[in-house]
């Protein structure tokens, strides 16, 4: 199954803009982006629409990680995908330039959480991503208990128009 995931040029920098403001106390940000799917046989076309940081009040100290989400962060992101019956993708930045990489926290945690929010919206895939100054990388769940697939493809649809395979 290729998973491909498409953002427009202007959210994508949206995205990357508010995850490089500094926070009182965590080291990274993250955030939301909803999603809606179209499918074609067994691959999947995944198109981001919105965006939705994580309010600093939200985060918890943990000087184990870059940044930790507190439950009412959880929750909202929950809600969001009740509510709207989208796809959610948790998503946060490593910086720098190429392909970024998940790191061993992030594979843990996302495992971890991402599951949960199809117990809220379970007719739609979810997943995580993290992204570089220039490009990202991305898992997607499919179902709750099914391992996740790797985004194989991105694309950011604007000007210019940027796509790599990141599998």
């Amino acid at each position: 199954m290729k998973v491909h995931f498409k953002i427009t040029v202007a959210l994508a920098a949206t995205v990357r803009q508010d995850l490089h403001r500094r926070h009182p106390f965590a080291h990274e940000r993250v955030g939301f982006i909803s999603a809606g799917l179209s499918a074609d046989g067994d691959d999947l076309l995944v198109l981001a629409r919105d965006y939705r940081p994580v309010a600093d009040q939200d985060y918890l100290r943990d000087p184990s990680v870059g940044a930790m989400m507190g439950p009412n962060a959880i929750r909202g992101a929950l809600q969001w995908a009740m509510q709207a019956g989208i796809a959610l993708f948790h998503v946060h930045s490593h910086g720098g330039r190429g392909f970024p990489q998940f790191s061993g926290v992030d594979i843990r945690e996302n495992a971890k959480f991402i599951p949960d929010f199809f117990k809220v919206a379970p007719q739609m895939p979810h997943g995580a991503i993290v992204l570089s100054s220039d490009s990202a990388r991305g898992q997607m769940w499919v179902e709750r208990r099914r391992a996740y697939l790797p985004i194989t493809e991105f694309t950011e649809v604007g000007m210019p128009t940027r796509h790599w395979s990141a599998a």
